[in-house]
């Protein structure tokens, strides 16, 4: 997303992770642009506020901060834009509140996620944010997930020197699996 910001609309970007994995790899695609990785929690990311931006876009990354987080996540978004700015949210969602997040992604693909629900997110951000405008994509995100499926189906031979029967069998369970609660509506994705 940064990079085609930059790319397209000449922005300068600044991209929070804790993975020092990620911030090697983004800085890499990113060579030569205005385009900068702070390697941070994001609760510690511009602590006083010193730092404004006209811009936040959060992609991706709200399932995985838990819902006793969530108050402190949107104060660090609201203090990191200046009076007028956007903050835009991206994150899958499910459709009634409470309630765990499916054992097996838990254990297996994403240890420590929640999703939120709608009166989780408004109830977090009221404090810091007026909610502009809200889209459900979750429709469409089954074609996703299968497009996703096609291109790992597609590249698995290329990928099987590496990885075991187990690993396939798994990354083909959860993209199925999660295609088709998208296709049911259990789940949602919301920007």
């Amino acid at each position: 997303l940064m990079r085609y910001a930059a790319t397209h609309y000449g922005v300068e970007c600044v991209g929070v992770t804790v993975s020092q994995e990620q911030a090697k790899w983004g800085a890499e695609k990113a060579a030569g642009l205005p385009v900068r990785f702070e390697l941070t929690d994001y609760r510690e990311f511009n602590p006083g506020g010193s730092e404004r931006f006209d811009r936040v876009a959060s992609v991706g990354m709200f399932e995985h901060v838990g819902h006793k987080n969530y108050r402190s996540y949107f104060a660090v978004a609201r203090r990191s834009l200046v009076e007028d700015g956007l903050f835009l949210l991206h994150t899958i969602g499910k459709n009634e509140s409470g309630g765990p997040i499916d054992p097996w992604i838990e254990k297996y693909v994403f240890p420590n996620g929640a999703l939120p629900s709608v009166q989780e997110i408004a109830a977090a951000s009221e404090h810091d944010f007026l909610v502009e405008d809200w889209h459900n994509f979750g429709a469409d995100y089954d074609r996703t997930l299968m497009a996703w499926h096609e291109r790992f189906e597609a590249a698995w031979p290329r990928l099987k020197a590496k990885y075991d029967e187990r690993f396939y069998r798994m990354w083909r369970y959860y993209l199925l699996c999660c295609a088709g609660t998208f296709r049911a509506r259990d789940n949602q994705l919301w920007q």
